[in-house]
């Protein structure tokens, strides 16, 4: 029998930001950095070097940071100054994206193999902070891992003002990420105008968000936008799944003869269009293949009209041996560096199956492909947030996806590589050596969140430290409102703790099984578990905190929770004895549907549960209970879990 009460302090979370200069917290941490004690004053000032003409938007973007920090810049001077340099150097030993970059006391010297390295480098320096009118003096070599970091947009499903995806692009860039995979034809519309169909975009062939589209410069626009940031814009056009648009209003099946010369007339005028882009994703997912021609001879055409290579989905359609695959289930576990084929990883890394703590874990130790870096067979990874469900605002999938904590996550993954073996859903235990890489990640993701995140959502707060001791399993014979006596005395001598598990969120088992590594390896149904832990609160009165035992997943038609429960599987938590009464659903079992929007089914979305503390320490224990571990559907998967923790109201 174990009698220890593990804990956590209420509020402590991460160091003000005047502790932690942003140099001590950068993401993504570089391969090889070596701090400096002396720091390099730029109170009077620099002198930029002569900057060579193929490095001017990068000195425009050192300006900038100058700027931000308040530093003058002058063309001479009479005065020893420090000098920045960027330089091109094809003989640092590092990857066309790799960089060196040094301060010391002649100044900032950055080189680069290219142009998009020395970018790069500059998004290193542009994350450090003055200390006294002072940078710290660093040296750093740092290079990626894999050469395709990549995040995905579906505007076909939900509609995204070209703002919106500019901010996001700001963001890809600053973190290096490098494709933008940009997802705009669906089931529910085709979102680009055509000029020889311009009624492909009529309201009348939408079902949902209707009307709204993006005309040709509005993509020319986006497509400098990110070529400026040395981002790569992926367009897919799924074909022939996630077509319903292009049936409706052409009136024919994609696959079919008439489908087949429609689609090339799009694809040709499409190239016509944006004739600097080399890539194209065809799509070939979730669809029945009546035409065994169909994606041969597209992919063919594709190439014959002058793309450089076809994507497309796997597991899919009959996809050419040329084209590389996007992995989204099944594949090889292990992308082994022989054949023919070369992937992209996104197993794994769809956050809309993800609720916001979990993905931050989830993505921050995922090993892409299984591989620590980049092979002849395996290009990197996309990270995909699906928003298969209507949204209220465009900006609600900022919440219910946690979308800019995730793309923090992915960025140091796929920049740094390396991770652990598997699907990892919870924070590893002390023990494990990869357990203070994520304490040191939160560290500095939490300042990142303090220092850039401000104004835009990033629904993440500190989770580590918070110790759970679990104790079950018991048998509740179907009945999952049964109670135990544990929850008449949930800190008493004897209860037997099976083992203790840390995070603001547990999952003890993913709808996804035991691919993913979870709290409890081999759960039995008709069982009930409790979590227990002691909080302390320096004065009386009501805290806010995030509760809940499972965020809608984004992609299935999951029912909202009855009035008074807390989801559908007998969940219940209680503080000093007193029963947390859910949240007043708004939508109260209302069946699960595509069409209608989430509006408080996440605790990341909805106002916080404000719970009454004592003064001192606080007992907290959470009932979970399960029955089976089948959903009453498909669409109603059984994800079981519970999130507990404090947060702190922006004022």
């Amino acid at each position: 029998m174990r009698n220890i009460i593990y804990l956590f302090v209420l509020f402590l979370s991460a160091a003000p930001s005047s502790l932690l200069w942003g140099q001590q917290a950068l993401i993504p941490l570089p391969v090889e950095v070596q701090w400096h004690d002396k720091n390099l004053s730029l109170k009077n000032g620099v002198v930029i070097e002569k900057t060579s003409s193929h490095l001017q938007r990068e000195a425009t973007v050192l300006h900038s940071i100058l700027q931000g920090w308040g530093v003058t810049v002058h063309s001479t001077s009479k005065k020893k100054l420090p000098t920045i340099t960027l330089q091109i150097d094809k003989g640092l030993g590092v990857r066309e994206e790799g960089y060196v970059l040094d301060i010391n006391q002649q100044g900032i010297t950055v080189k680069s193999p290219s142009a998009k390295g020395v970018f790069y480098a500059l998004q290193t320096l542009r994350q450090f902070k003055l200390n006294r009118g002072g940078i710290q003096y660093v040296s750093i070599k740092d290079e990626p891992a894999f050469s395709w970091r990549a995040f995905l947009i579906d505007v076909g499903r939900n509609f995204q003002p070209l703002e919106m995806i500019k901010e996001q692009v700001d963001i890809m860039a600053r973190y290096k990420l490098n494709v933008l995979h940009f997802h705009f034809t669906e089931d529910i519309a085709w979102r680009l105008q055509s000029d020889k169909y311009p009624g492909l975009t009529d309201a009348s062939v939408m079902t949902r968000w209707k009307g709204l589209y993006y005309t040709k410069e509005d993509l020319k626009e986006l497509i400098r936008y990110c070529s400026d940031r040395y981002i790569t814009l992926l367009p897919e056009i799924d074909m022939p799944g996630h077509s319903a648009a292009f049936r409706r209003y052409f009136g024919v099946d994609m696959q079919s003869d008439s489908g087949m010369m429609y689609i090339k007339e799009l694809l040709s005028e499409f190239r016509t269009n944006f004739p600097e882009l080399e890539y194209l994703h065809i799509g070939g997912d979730e669809v029945k293949i009546t035409n065994m021609n169909f994606m041969p001879e597209i992919t063919k055409y594709v190439e014959q009209i002058g793309y450089k290579k076809t994507i497309g989905w796997e597991p899919g359609s009959n996809l050419s041996p040329q084209t590389i695959r996007q992995l989204w289930m099944g594949g090889p576990k292990l992308i082994e560096e022989k054949g023919d084929k070369v992937y992209i990883e996104s197993k794994h890394l769809y956050i809309n199956h993800m609720d916001p703590l979990e993905s931050v874990t989830t993505i921050f130790h995922r090993k892409i492909g299984e591989v620590d870096r980049e092979h002849a067979n395996l290009l990197g990874a996309t990270l995909c947030p699906w928003p298969d469900r209507a949204v209220a605002q465009p900006r609600d999938m900022f919440f219910q996806s946690a979308i800019y904590p995730s793309i923090l996550a992915f960025a140091e993954r796929i920049w740094r590589g390396g991770g652990r073996a598997g699907w990892i859903s919870n924070i590893l235990s002390k023990d494990d050596p990869h357990y203070s890489d994520f304490v040191d990640f939160e560290r500095r993701l939490l300042l990142h969140k303090e220092l850039y995140f401000e104004s835009l959502p990033f629904p993440y707060v500190k989770q580590t430290g918070i110790e759970w001791e679990l104790i079950g399993p018991y048998d509740n014979g179907g009945d999952i409102h049964k109670a135990f006596e544990i929850e008449k005395e949930p800190f008493a001598d004897g209860l037997r703790v099976y083992k203790v598990v840390e995070g603001g969120t547990v999952i003890l088992r993913h709808w996804f099984g035991s691919i993913i590594e979870t709290a409890i390896p081999d759960p039995k149904p008709n069982t009930t578990w409790y979590a227990r832990t002691k909080l302390w609160s320096a004065k009386k009165g009501l805290k806010p905190f995030w509760i809940g035992f499972n965020d809608l997943s984004r992609s299935y038609k999951t029912d909202s929770p009855q009035l008074n429960t807390w989801d559908n599987k007998g969940s219940e938590v209680y503080v000093n004895g007193q029963r947390i009464n859910p949240p007043s659903w708004k939508q109260a079992g209302q069946e699960g549907d595509l069409e209608i929007p989430l509006v408080d089914e996440g605790y990341a979305f909805r106002e916080p549960t404000y719970v009454q503390l004592e003064r001192g320490w606080n007992e907290v224990l959470i009932k979970i209970p399960v029955a089976e571990f089948r959903g009453r559907t498909w669409e109603n998967p059984v994800k079981w879990m519970f999130t507990f923790i404090p947060v702190e109201q922006k004022k």
